[in-house]
């Protein structure tokens, strides 16, 4: 299977790779998120009846209208990338693209480019309603190696507070989706190629989940599976955890919380590359699932 074939018929690639070029060279670095709300509310707004609103302190929070016979889905991807550029870091960030290739800080302008890629063609496909999660403070990087650098010496901020922020808005709001997916990038390929699925967050929160809980994540995990059977399924920290062990919080919501994530290398440094084969398969894999995840969360 071709999948940059595939992914040309659902959206230019030449528009995806433009949207992730602009957001990767925003410097907007963990506890300045705010650096790139501005870039992410215009690129929302070619999206038809998206509405969008600021969660405290550096969140985003879009609803996107879809086929109201089926349940939301949430897609979700961080905002923050790891400043290795120092006190003075450029306006702009470095970003090159070759053949196979994009180079830059795009831990995590892939994930957020694809978030709002799906949101754009929404309307033209048999999309469920969409929830965009875009959070703060995903990275721990900073907190552990320069907290310096970040907004009053990182007092007071932790990995996951966003995320976390959210669900709990979520929550409190009644805007509760039928399954979260989170889309960064990995560091498990060491520079090969690759897309990895994540599916237990209770093994790195702890958080037990319900039989319930299990098994819909299970019937997500092979709704994906029988997408795209070479994904390499495994575990890693990022947001995904703190959403599924936050919604649910309690054991009566049952959401399903996974992450579907290209290969990145190298990993937390300046100059990360992502395969442009590995971001249109991720787009190709997500357009299907959405397409048929009404068959049962």
């Amino acid at each position: 299977m071709h999948f940059c074939c595939l992914f040309c018929s659902f959206v230019p690639m030449e528009k995806l790779i433009s949207l992730i070029r602009d957001i990767a060279k925003v410097p907007s670095f963990s506890s300045y998120e705010e650096h790139i709300h501005d870039l992410i509310f215009r690129s929302m707004e070619s999206v038809p009846g998206a509405d969008g609103e600021r969660v405290p302190d550096n969140n985003l929070v879009f609803q996107v209208p879809g086929d109201d016979s089926r349940a939301p889905v949430a897609l979700t991807a961080h905002l923050d990338k790891i400043n290795h550029f120092g006190a003075s870091p450029p306006e702009v960030l470095p970003f090159e693209q070759d053949e196979e290739r994009l180079t830059g800080q795009l831990d995590n302008a892939v994930g957020l480019a694809l978030c709002i890629a799906l949101a754009r063609i929404s309307a033209g496909r048999s999309f469920p309603p969409l929830m965009l999660l875009f959070s703060e403070m995903e990275e721990s990087f900073g907190l552990k190696n320069h907290p310096h650098l970040l907004k009053n010496e990182g007092k007071g901020l932790y990995n996951g507070m966003g995320a976390e922020r959210i669900a709990r808005y979520l929550k409190r709001e009644g805007l509760l989706p039928s399954a979260v997916i989170t889309l960064d990038t990995t560091p498990l390929f060491k520079g090969d190629p690759g897309v990895a699925l994540y599916s237990g967050h209770w093994e790195f929160t702890g958080q037990q989940p319900t039989d319930r809980e299990r098994e819909r994540t299970e019937r997500v995990r092979d709704q994906f599976l029988s997408i795209d059977p070479d994904l390499y399924l495994s575990n890693n920290t990022n947001d995904y955890l703190h959403y599924g062990a936050e919604l649910n919080r309690g054991g009566q919501t049952d959401i399903p919380s996974l992450a579907l994530e290209p290969a990145i290398f190298p990993y937390h440094q300046k100059n990360e590359s992502v395969y442009l084969k590995d971001i249109a398969r991720v787009h190709d894999i997500m357009v299907r699932w959405l397409e048929q995840s009404g068959q049962g969360i």
